[in-house]
């Protein structure tokens, strides 16, 4: 264990859970790395994703914003494709850019699509879908209005989706962000979970919960502390 992760858990019981502002005050305490970390939160899930009705997914906007503006690749034409543009979308095309990406390209964070355009999407399933790519109209990214969907991931929206061993792991945001911003992103995507809850799921749904930064160690949150859990 390195001297600075030592340093770090110094500062806390790693048996405790800790209610989100008190863990906030912990990771902002931590000796810093050299670069800007990211603050990620990671869910244990009580959920089968095998299972079509326990899947869990969705999109959240973040209300102090990531710290980081995607690079967002829209598979548009016409119409369509000009408001993308005019909306900030840093790549739009449609047959262009799905041989692009065939040939593997991959320099983007983000997708949007029209729905016209999903079927000729199906050939980059393997491709975008293992990245947690592909568009799909359960988190907005598949929309007739691309220009408030680009508009949003530009300022925030990100996406979440159950792995197959029940966790989610997402940013909320950057260590040099304030604390209110810190949490106030962390309720939001904490909220958003909760709301996607499957009706098929019985008993606890979110088993565990923990926050952390790029190079930190983990502090668990206290579950209890949010409701309908």
């Amino acid at each position: 264990m390195s001297k600075r992760l030592k340093e770090a858990y110094s500062l806390f019981d790693s048996s405790k859970v800790y209610l989100l502002e008190e863990s906030v005050e912990i990771l902002k305490k931590f000796p810093p790395a050299k670069f800007n970390e990211t603050i990620e939160l990671a869910f244990k899930l009580g959920v089968d994703p095998k299972h079509a009705d326990q899947m869990v997914r969705g999109a959240v906007m973040l209300p102090a914003g990531t710290g980081k503006v995607k690079r967002v690749l829209v598979f548009a034409k016409g119409d369509s494709a000009a408001e993308a543009k005019n909306a900030g979308a840093d790549f739009v095309g449609d047959k262009d850019m799905i041989d692009k990406v065939t040939g593997g390209w991959l320099d983007f964070e983000a997708v949007v699509a029209t729905p016209d355009m999903m079927k000729e999407l199906g050939k980059l399933g393997k491709i975008l879908g293992t990245r947690g790519l592909m568009p799909s109209p359960k988190n907005g990214t598949v929309t007739t209005n691309v220009s408030k969907a680009v508009k949003e991931i530009k300022s925030g929206l990100v996406e979440f989706r159950v792995n197959k061993a029940g966790d989610v792991n997402l940013p909320i945001g950057k260590i040099s962000f304030d604390k209110k911003g810190i949490c106030d992103n962390a309720m939001a995507v904490i909220t958003a979970i909760i709301k996607a809850k499957p009706a098929a799921v019985k008993g606890r749904y979110i088993k565990k919960i923990a926050i952390s930064s790029t190079m930190s160690a983990g502090l668990k949150l206290d579950v209890n502390a949010f409701t309908a859990v």
